[in-house]
């Protein structure tokens, strides 16, 4: 199957929040997507976007994406976080996975950027061996942390 990867249009993002949607349903957590096509398109096409992304494009159809931003780390300098790479469940095993992350790591060495960082789940095992082909080092010790909207709104100091 031939398809091309390219940086994503705002036309795109809902065929993007659909992926979000399949990624979640995937990763066991199928009614936790709270962002909508307005959301994508606001913080992925402003002045000052938050968010880059990459698709995978065959027919005419979006089967795979890689959404990423920049971070800093006090230790490494620029860095970028892969927050999603999915490619729809019938088209897998077709080398879109493997495209998408390497123009994410083409676009980290173009901007000569110190680190590409994103998290995986330690069950999903083919995933781990996909990433540690590339060379990816998974930090078994490093655990993520996170302090949801609740939790944010109900804080005082």
């Amino acid at each position: 199957m031939e398809f091309k990867i390219r940086l994503a249009k705002k036309s795109d993002m809902p065929a993007v929040l659909e992926l979000i949607n399949e990624l979640a349903a995937f990763e066991k957590e199928p009614n936790a997507v709270e962002v909508t096509v307005g959301h994508l398109e606001k913080y992925g096409f402003s002045e000052h976007a938050l968010f880059k992304c990459f698709v995978a494009e065959t027919d005419d159809e979006i089967v795979g994406m890689a959404l990423f931003y920049p971070r800093f780390s006090t230790w490494k300098g620029e860095t970028i976080h892969l927050e999603d790479l999915i490619v729809k469940e019938q088209h897998r095993g077709e080398g879109i996975g493997k495209s998408l992350l390497e123009a994410v790591i083409m676009y980290a060495q173009r901007h000569e950027t110190k680190r590409v960082e994103w998290v995986v789940l330690d069950w999903n095992k083919s995933a781990i061996k996909f990433y540690e082909n590339y060379g990816a080092i998974v930090h078994k010790e490093w655990r993520t942390v996170q302090l949801n909207e609740n939790e944010i709104r109900n804080f005082k100091a």
